[in-house]
């Protein structure tokens, strides 16, 4: 596949302890041909390192707003190239920040100038993931046409079982890979 051709997926990584799959994620895409754009919140940032990313997708992680390299705006530059976005691990934080239209960081506010697909592979607490709010913002975002990826029920980082475990890495990959067009 020419560099040219290549689909660019927006990945969103957010603050679960969940993020070091991103990783494994951004890989496998790029092993495929895809064209791998990350975009890490703060929380994500405290768990995994851009430097990972950068490394990885062979492109600069976008942290901030504010340290973009050039005079248009970033995030509106990226909504125009950008095939599709996954947020995965999609925190309960930004699934309700996107259901409510919140725009305070660089994910949450290229999200809402993304005209294309959007999927979300949820991680959280199971208790998180059954909170009515949760809940609603959910549904909210299945009506607006979010594509959910999991989450799966199982055994969670802080010890307990019940749904909300992040989908298994090559399930989240063959779903973008199926979005995209692309044969994994």
């Amino acid at each position: 596949m020419t560099e040219e051709k290549k689909p660019l997926l927006v990945l969103g990584v957010t603050g679960s302890i969940a993020a070091y799959k991103a990783a494994d994620i951004t890989s496998k895409l790029v092993q495929n041909g895809v064209d791998v754009q990350v975009i890490m919140t703060a929380a994500a940032q405290k768990l995994v390192c851009p430097q990972t990313f950068m490394t990885l997708s062979r492109n600069p992680v976008i942290t901030s707003l504010w340290e973009m390299p050039d005079w248009q705006p970033g995030h509106i530059a990226l909504a125009i190239r950008a095939t599709a976005l996954l947020i995965a691990p999609a925190t309960a934080n930004i699934l309700a920040k996107m259901a409510h239209g919140i725009a305070d960081d660089a994910l949450s506010t290229y999200y809402l100038s993304h005209t294309g697909p959007v999927m979300v592979a949820p991680a959280m607490n199971p208790r998180m993931w059954q909170h009515p709010a949760t809940v609603d913002n959910c549904k909210l975002l299945k009506k607006r046409k979010v594509q959910f990826i999991g989450p799966e029920t199982g055994h969670v980082a802080c010890g307990e079982n019940g749904q909300g475990r992040l989908a298994e890495v090559t399930t989240i990959v063959a779903t973008v890979l199926k979005l995209l067009k692309v044969s994994g």
